[in-house]
Protein backbone atom coordinates (compact mmCIF):
# COMPACT_ATOMS: atom_id res chain seq x y z
CA UNK A 1 0.00 0.00 0.00
CA UNK A 2 1.39 3.25 -1.02
CA UNK A 3 1.66 5.98 2.07
CA UNK A 4 -0.16 9.20 1.67
CA UNK A 5 2.51 12.14 0.95
CA UNK A 6 2.08 13.79 3.98
CA UNK A 7 3.65 10.78 6.00
CA UNK A 8 6.61 10.61 3.39
CA UNK A 9 9.84 11.51 6.31
CA UNK A 10 11.34 13.98 3.94
CA UNK A 11 8.12 15.52 2.98
CA UNK A 12 7.25 15.92 6.90
CA UNK A 13 10.88 17.33 7.99
CA UNK A 14 10.33 20.18 5.34
CA UNK A 15 6.37 20.79 5.76
CA UNK A 16 6.80 20.56 9.79
CA UNK A 17 9.09 23.68 10.40
CA UNK A 18 7.25 25.57 7.23
CA UNK A 19 3.97 25.04 8.86
CA UNK A 20 5.43 26.19 12.07
CA UNK A 21 7.03 29.33 10.91
CA UNK A 22 3.76 30.16 8.64
CA UNK A 23 1.33 29.70 11.67
CA UNK A 24 4.08 32.43 13.71
CA UNK A 25 3.75 34.95 10.84
CA UNK A 26 0.32 34.96 11.01
CA UNK A 27 -0.29 35.43 14.69
CA UNK A 28 2.43 37.94 14.20
CA UNK A 29 1.00 40.00 11.33
CA UNK A 30 -2.81 39.41 12.95
CA UNK A 31 -1.50 40.48 16.57
CA UNK A 32 0.46 43.46 15.80
CA UNK A 33 -1.88 44.60 13.32
CA UNK A 34 -4.94 44.44 16.19
CA UNK A 35 -2.56 46.33 18.54
CA UNK A 36 -1.74 48.42 16.36
CA UNK A 37 2.17 48.78 17.53
CA UNK A 38 4.31 51.35 16.03
CA UNK A 39 6.52 50.59 12.48
CA UNK A 40 9.36 52.09 14.57
CA UNK A 41 9.16 49.62 17.53
CA UNK A 42 8.48 46.44 15.56
CA UNK A 43 7.61 46.02 11.97
CA UNK A 44 4.88 43.63 10.58
CA UNK A 45 5.73 41.05 8.73
CA UNK A 46 4.01 43.03 5.52
CA UNK A 47 6.09 45.35 6.41
CA UNK A 48 9.30 43.53 5.48
CA UNK A 49 8.13 42.17 2.64
CA UNK A 50 6.99 45.89 1.61
CA UNK A 51 10.83 47.24 2.35
CA UNK A 52 12.04 43.87 0.50
CA UNK A 53 10.13 45.06 -2.40
CA UNK A 54 11.00 48.92 -2.68
CA UNK A 55 14.83 48.09 -1.94
CA UNK A 56 15.40 45.10 -3.40
CA UNK A 57 18.17 46.45 -5.75
CA UNK A 58 19.86 47.96 -2.99
CA UNK A 59 19.36 44.83 -0.31
CA UNK A 60 20.60 42.42 -3.01
CA UNK A 61 23.12 43.69 -3.81
CA UNK A 62 24.64 44.08 -0.09
CA UNK A 63 23.47 40.68 0.16
CA UNK A 64 26.02 39.71 -2.55
CA UNK A 65 29.06 41.62 -0.91
CA UNK A 66 28.57 39.86 2.25
CA UNK A 67 27.78 36.48 0.50
CA UNK A 68 31.11 36.76 -1.43
CA UNK A 69 32.90 37.38 1.67
CA UNK A 70 31.48 34.45 3.20
CA UNK A 71 31.92 32.22 0.57
CA UNK A 72 35.82 33.18 -0.28
CA UNK A 73 36.34 33.07 4.08
CA UNK A 74 34.84 29.44 3.69
CA UNK A 75 36.50 28.22 1.01
CA UNK A 76 39.99 29.79 2.73
CA UNK A 77 38.76 27.95 5.72
CA UNK A 78 38.16 24.29 4.11
CA UNK A 79 41.41 24.13 2.48
CA UNK A 80 43.50 25.90 5.69
CA UNK A 81 41.75 23.35 7.97
CA UNK A 82 42.10 20.46 6.26
CA UNK A 83 45.75 20.93 5.31
CA UNK A 84 46.70 21.66 9.48
CA UNK A 85 44.80 18.56 10.08
CA UNK A 86 46.49 16.39 8.03
CA UNK A 87 50.28 17.72 9.21
CA UNK A 88 48.28 17.58 13.02
CA UNK A 89 47.80 13.75 12.35
CA UNK A 90 51.32 13.11 11.27
CA UNK A 91 52.87 14.39 13.81
CA UNK A 92 51.75 15.21 17.90
CA UNK A 93 54.52 17.08 18.67
CA UNK A 94 52.84 19.31 16.09
CA UNK A 95 49.83 19.25 17.11
CA UNK A 96 50.98 19.99 20.97
CA UNK A 97 53.06 22.74 19.64
CA UNK A 98 50.16 24.33 17.31
CA UNK A 99 46.78 23.67 18.95
CA UNK A 100 46.89 26.07 21.97
CA UNK A 101 47.67 28.82 19.26
CA UNK A 102 44.46 27.62 17.47
CA UNK A 103 42.33 27.23 20.45
CA UNK A 104 43.56 31.11 20.82
CA UNK A 105 42.21 32.46 17.53
CA UNK A 106 38.97 30.86 18.76
CA UNK A 107 38.37 31.97 21.56
CA UNK A 108 39.35 35.54 21.46
CA UNK A 109 36.35 37.77 20.05
CA UNK A 110 36.52 38.60 15.99
CA UNK A 111 35.34 41.95 17.36
CA UNK A 112 38.67 42.41 19.26
CA UNK A 113 40.88 41.22 16.27
CA UNK A 114 39.01 42.64 13.25
CA UNK A 115 40.17 46.14 13.62
CA UNK A 116 43.84 45.05 13.77
CA UNK A 117 43.28 42.62 10.65
CA UNK A 118 41.75 45.91 9.03
CA UNK A 119 44.53 48.35 9.96
CA UNK A 120 47.67 46.01 8.80
CA UNK A 121 45.40 44.94 5.51
CA UNK A 122 44.55 47.71 3.04
CA UNK A 123 42.61 45.88 1.34
CA UNK A 124 39.16 46.21 2.47
CA UNK A 125 37.65 42.69 0.92
CA UNK A 126 40.64 40.73 2.22
CA UNK A 127 40.36 42.03 5.62
CA UNK A 128 37.07 41.66 6.20
CA UNK A 129 37.93 37.78 3.85
CA UNK A 130 40.22 36.99 6.70
CA UNK A 131 38.72 37.69 9.84
CA UNK A 132 36.02 35.94 8.72
CA UNK A 133 38.15 32.40 7.91
CA UNK A 134 39.46 33.18 11.67
CA UNK A 135 36.15 32.35 12.95
CA UNK A 136 35.39 29.84 10.52
CA UNK A 137 37.94 27.61 10.18
CA UNK A 138 38.73 26.33 14.39
CA UNK A 139 35.82 23.61 13.33
CA UNK A 140 36.90 22.07 10.22
CA UNK A 141 40.24 21.62 11.98
CA UNK A 142 39.70 20.38 15.31
CA UNK A 143 36.85 17.88 13.19
CA UNK A 144 39.14 16.51 10.71
CA UNK A 145 41.64 15.90 12.91
CA UNK A 146 39.18 14.12 15.18
CA UNK A 147 38.25 12.42 12.19
CA UNK A 148 41.49 11.20 11.25
CA UNK A 149 42.73 9.93 14.96
CA UNK A 150 39.60 8.49 15.33
CA UNK A 151 40.31 4.68 13.39
CA UNK A 152 39.53 1.56 14.48
CA UNK A 153 42.53 0.38 16.28
CA UNK A 154 42.49 -3.49 14.48
CA UNK A 155 41.55 -1.77 10.82
CA UNK A 156 45.38 0.35 11.61
CA UNK A 157 47.03 -2.66 12.89
CA UNK A 158 46.15 -4.96 9.72
CA UNK A 159 47.08 -2.14 7.94
CA UNK A 160 50.72 -1.88 9.47
CA UNK A 161 51.01 -5.56 9.47
CA UNK A 162 50.02 -5.74 5.64
CA UNK A 163 53.43 -3.04 5.28
CA UNK A 164 51.17 -0.34 4.25
CA UNK A 165 52.79 2.95 3.32
CA UNK A 166 51.80 6.19 5.84
CA UNK A 167 50.32 7.58 2.69
CA UNK A 168 48.00 4.37 2.10
CA UNK A 169 46.77 4.41 6.06
CA UNK A 170 46.29 7.74 5.05
CA UNK A 171 44.35 7.58 2.07
CA UNK A 172 42.72 4.81 2.78
CA UNK A 173 42.05 4.28 6.25
CA UNK A 174 42.16 7.28 7.84
CA UNK A 175 40.60 10.06 5.11
CA UNK A 176 37.42 7.60 4.43
CA UNK A 177 37.14 7.72 8.38
CA UNK A 178 37.55 11.37 8.85
CA UNK A 179 34.55 11.98 6.74
CA UNK A 180 31.72 12.37 8.02
CA UNK A 181 33.39 14.53 11.15
CA UNK A 182 34.74 16.61 8.16
CA UNK A 183 31.10 17.36 6.82
CA UNK A 184 29.85 17.94 10.54
CA UNK A 185 32.70 20.49 10.58
CA UNK A 186 31.04 22.23 7.41
CA UNK A 187 28.18 22.61 8.43
CA UNK A 188 29.17 24.50 11.47
CA UNK A 189 32.02 26.30 9.83
CA UNK A 190 29.65 27.39 6.88
CA UNK A 191 27.87 29.51 9.49
CA UNK A 192 30.57 30.65 11.22
CA UNK A 193 31.73 32.20 8.08
CA UNK A 194 28.70 34.24 7.82
CA UNK A 195 28.42 35.16 10.93
CA UNK A 196 32.38 36.42 10.54
CA UNK A 197 31.71 38.01 7.18
CA UNK A 198 28.66 40.24 9.31
CA UNK A 199 30.82 40.90 12.31
CA UNK A 200 33.84 42.24 10.15
CA UNK A 201 31.33 44.20 8.32
CA UNK A 202 30.01 45.89 11.42
CA UNK A 203 33.27 46.87 12.88
CA UNK A 204 34.75 47.97 9.29
CA UNK A 205 31.78 50.54 8.59
CA UNK A 206 32.41 50.25 5.28
CA UNK A 207 30.03 52.13 2.58
CA UNK A 208 29.78 52.99 -1.15
CA UNK A 209 29.86 49.90 -3.85
CA UNK A 210 31.48 47.15 -1.12
CA UNK A 211 28.17 47.67 1.49
CA UNK A 212 27.06 44.70 2.53
CA UNK A 213 24.40 43.78 4.85
CA UNK A 214 25.83 44.74 7.90
CA UNK A 215 26.41 48.13 6.86
CA UNK A 216 22.55 48.33 5.87
CA UNK A 217 21.27 47.33 8.59
CA UNK A 218 23.35 49.73 10.60
CA UNK A 219 21.77 52.44 8.77
CA UNK A 220 18.60 51.01 8.87
CA UNK A 221 19.27 51.48 12.65
CA UNK A 222 20.74 55.12 13.15
CA UNK A 223 17.67 56.05 10.54
CA UNK A 224 15.05 54.38 12.86
CA UNK A 225 13.83 52.12 9.48
CA UNK A 226 12.90 49.06 11.65
CA UNK A 227 11.38 47.20 8.20
CA UNK A 228 14.53 47.54 6.38
CA UNK A 229 16.44 46.50 8.93
CA UNK A 230 14.35 43.52 9.73
CA UNK A 231 14.34 42.91 5.71
CA UNK A 232 18.08 42.64 6.13
CA UNK A 233 18.14 40.30 8.87
CA UNK A 234 15.69 38.00 6.93
CA UNK A 235 18.56 37.72 3.81
CA UNK A 236 21.16 36.82 6.51
CA UNK A 237 18.97 34.20 7.94
CA UNK A 238 17.99 32.98 4.86
CA UNK A 239 21.65 32.77 3.59
CA UNK A 240 22.75 30.88 6.54
CA UNK A 241 19.64 28.35 6.31
CA UNK A 242 20.93 28.20 2.66
CA UNK A 243 24.56 27.39 3.35
CA UNK A 244 23.86 24.77 6.10
CA UNK A 245 21.29 22.73 3.85
CA UNK A 246 24.05 22.83 0.66
CA UNK A 247 26.16 21.62 3.34
CA UNK A 248 23.75 19.08 4.47
CA UNK A 249 23.00 17.99 0.64
CA UNK A 250 26.63 17.28 0.16
CA UNK A 251 26.79 15.49 3.11
CA UNK A 252 23.74 13.25 1.85
CA UNK A 253 25.34 12.86 -1.19
CA UNK A 254 29.11 11.26 -0.41
CA UNK A 255 27.65 9.59 2.87
CA UNK A 256 24.58 8.16 2.38
CA UNK A 257 25.79 5.06 0.34
CA UNK A 258 28.02 3.47 3.15
CA UNK A 259 27.85 5.47 6.68
CA UNK A 260 24.98 5.53 9.23
CA UNK A 261 24.45 8.98 10.12
CA UNK A 262 22.81 9.71 6.57
CA UNK A 263 20.54 6.86 6.10
CA UNK A 264 17.48 6.71 6.47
Amino acid sequence: MIKPLIQHPTVQRIAAPLGLGLVFLLIWQLSFQQLAVPVYVVPKPSDIVMALIHQSSMLFGSLWVTLKITLLAFACAVMIGTLVAFVFVQSRVLEACFMPYAILFQVTPIVAIAPLVIIWIQNTTLALVVCAMLVAVFPILTNTTLGLRSVNKGLLNLFQINKASRWQILMRLRVPNALPYFFGGLRISCGLALIGAVVSEFVAGAGGTSAGLAYQILQAGFQLDLPLMFAALFLITCTGLGLFMLMSLLSQFFLNKWHESEQV
